[in-house]
């Protein structure tokens, strides 16, 4: 289990990674307003088991190179850092408005959507670099992997399913809102400045 510590900075950091748009979160956006927020659940289902595998595939490949040779831990530590401070900057200092997807067929099939979420998880290239350099850091080699990793990707999931609903359930209203006047650039800034934080927090740690 982490430290309450760990998960006091875990939970804010990434909750503010899942609800920045994305295509995860545009993609519920736009399925809650052509299908309804009930057909939508079944793309949630499928993103967040994305999510889960990415997270689980990313940390056992890191955790196992970790184990054999306990320099790497540092190595990733400093990595994830300065990417996580990089990333904040980029977020901080972006001008983003949130573009519409394509609408999807009329009315697909449940296992379609779920296919759907599952392969936009998997293919998305920044779930893969959040998870490599955000997760390895909050582990501790003193603690068993298993319930580390249950506790931080039930987190994850639980996260970005909240933050799916929401934007599924705002729909047109929400992608209005956050592309009036300046919204989405303030959550950029305090999502930037949360990774820029969290970076310097693991530099110091």
């Amino acid at each position: 289990m982490p430290d309450f510590a760990v998960l006091a900075v875990f939970i804010p950091t990434f909750f503010f990674v899942s609800i920045t748009p994305g295509l995860c979160m545009t993609l519920a956006m736009t399925l809650g307003m052509s299908l309804g927020v009930q057909r939508t659940l079944w793309m949630m289902l499928g993103e967040v088991l994305g999510v889960a595998a990415v997270a689980i595939a990313a940390v056992l490949g890191v955790a196992a190179m970790m184990l054999n040779y306990p320099q790497v831990f540092v190595l990733f530590k400093w990595v994830g850092a300065f990417y996580l401070a990089y990333v904040g900057l980029k977020m901080f200092m972006a001008k983003t408005h949130i573009d519409s997807l394509k609408k999807s067929a009329a009315n697909p099939a449940n296992m379609t959507l779920v296919s759907q979420g599952f392969i936009t998880a998997i293919a998305n290239p920044k779930g893969w670099a959040f998870m490599i350099s955000l997760l390895p850091p909050f582990l501790s080699i003193d603690k068993p992997l298993t319930t580390q990793l249950v506790v931080l990707v039930g987190i994850i999931m639980c996260s970005e399913f909240v933050c799916m609903l929401a934007y599924a359930s705002g729909g047109k209203s929400l992608r209005l809102l956050l592309n009036k006047g300046n919204n989405l650039r303030w959550m950029n800034r305090i999502a930037g400045s949360l990774l820029i934080g969290v970076g310097l927090w693991l530099l110091i740690g």
